[in-house]
C-alpha cells in the first residue's frame, strides 16, 4: 500500500525528469570543465545517448540508480506494488542493454555513469578521461 495519495503521488511522480537531471548536470558541468565539448541526446542513435562524442564515436548514458536497476542501496527496488514495479524497471534494463549492444556493433564506445558514482568527483573525474582519451 501506497503511504500517498494518488494525487500526490502522480504530482512526484511527474516532476520526475528524463533529461537534465540533476545527475546529468553534474556530468556535463564536470566533462566542460575539463575542456570537452559534446552534443546532448542524440534522437538518431540507439538508447538516445545522454551525452556524444560523434568525432570519436563515443556515447555516455547518466542513470540513476532507481530507474535502471542498479545493485547500489538507491538501486533497490519498493517494498509495495511489486507487480507494476518489477516488470517495468526489467525492461528499463533490457532496453538499455540493447542499446549499447547495438551501440557498439555501429562502432561506437559506450559509458554509463550511475547516480551513485557522482558523489566522488575525482574518481568520476578519471574515469570520464579514460574513456575519452
Amino acid at each position: 500500500m501506497d503511504r500517498v495519495s494518488p494525487v500526490r503521488r502522480s504530482e512526484i511522480m511527474r516532476r520526475v525528469r528524463s533529461k537534465d537531471t540533476t545527475v546529468e548536470l553534474r556530468v556535463r558541468k564536470l566533462i566542460y570543465s575539463l575542456g570537452f565539448r559534446y552534443r546532448l541526446h542524440a534522437k538518431d542513435l540507439p538508447g538516445r545517448p545522454d551525452i556524444v562524442f560523434r568525432q570519436s564515436r563515443r556515447a555516455i548514458f547518466v542513470h540513476g540508480c532507481f530507474w535502471h536497476a542498479h545493485g547500489c542501496k538507491k538501486g533497490q527496488p519498493p517494498k509495495s506494488n511489486l507487480d507494476f514495479w518489477r516488470p517495468k524497471l526489467q525492461a528499463n534494463v533490457e532496453r538499455d542493454s540493447r542499446a549499447i549492444r547495438e551501440l557498439e556493433l555501429a562502432g561506437w564506445r559506450v559509458l554509463v555513469i550511475w547516480q551513485c558514482e557522482v558523489g566522488d568527483l575525482s574518481l568520476l573525474q578519471m574515469k570520464i578521461e579514460t574513456f575519452l582519451l
